[in-house]
């Protein structure tokens, strides 16, 4: 195999890993929901994770668990767009959706599936233009936009309440912080890749 044909194997690889990965995280956070937190209220929760120290009444600020892994799902989103493209991503979010109905219940589910709807079409407004300025700003600056629009939009139609908002904020911007370096490991290597190709 050519280094080039094997470079295209490996991006093709990244891909698929990045559209799973997406996939992946939408049932598992609303999994999450109901099922793991240092508070689990019954029957369906939300189960709830610290994500500040100091939050009202001298306790802890908390956010329901899927934000451990929407976060993530919002870097992973974008990473979608930039490999595969944008259909890819709002397909994604369906498929995501589906294997939700089949560990959370329909109100979470349908909740989840309007906010991640609501967020890309929010996404496509920054991520896009500013992708070409550089990637690590782009993902930043569109993942705030998401999670903003996510959390306020999955909040009031899960829940009926806004209550877990700032915590639900927190939470996402914490797990997209943690993703930058990845992300910028990432964009080294493909413009040191480019660079490679241009002097051949």
């Amino acid at each position: 195999m050519t280094p080039s044909l094997h470079a295209t194997a490996r991006q093709k690889a990244a891909a698929l890993a990045y559209l799973l990965g997406f996939i992946a995280c939408i049932p598992m956070a609303n999994w999450m929901i109901g099922h793991v937190g240092t508070v689990c209220p019954p029957p369906f929760g939300p189960c709830l994770v610290p994500v500040w120290p100091w939050g009202p009444k001298d306790m802890p600020l908390m956010a329901p668990s899927g934000v451990l892994m929407i976060g993530l799902a919002l870097v992973l989103r974008d990473m979608v767009q930039r490999r595969i493209g944008r259909a890819a991503a709002l397909t994604a979010i369906a498929a995501g959706a589906l294997l939700s109905g089949a560990i959370a219940p329909p109100p979470l589910v349908f909740a989840s599936a309007v906010a991640f709807l609501l967020s890309e079409l929010a996404d496509f407004a920054v991520y896009t233009p500013l992708e070409s300025r550089g990637l690590v700003g782009a993902v930043l600056a569109s993942s705030l936009v998401g999670l903003v629009a996510d959390s306020i939009l999955f909040l009031w139609l899960a829940f009926g309440s806004l209550d877990y908002l700032a915590g639900q904020i927190l939470g996402k911007l914490w797990m997209v912080l943690l993703a930058l370096p990845f992300i910028h490991w990432i964009r080294a290597r493909e413009i040191a890749r480019e660079a490679s190709v241009k002097q051949r």
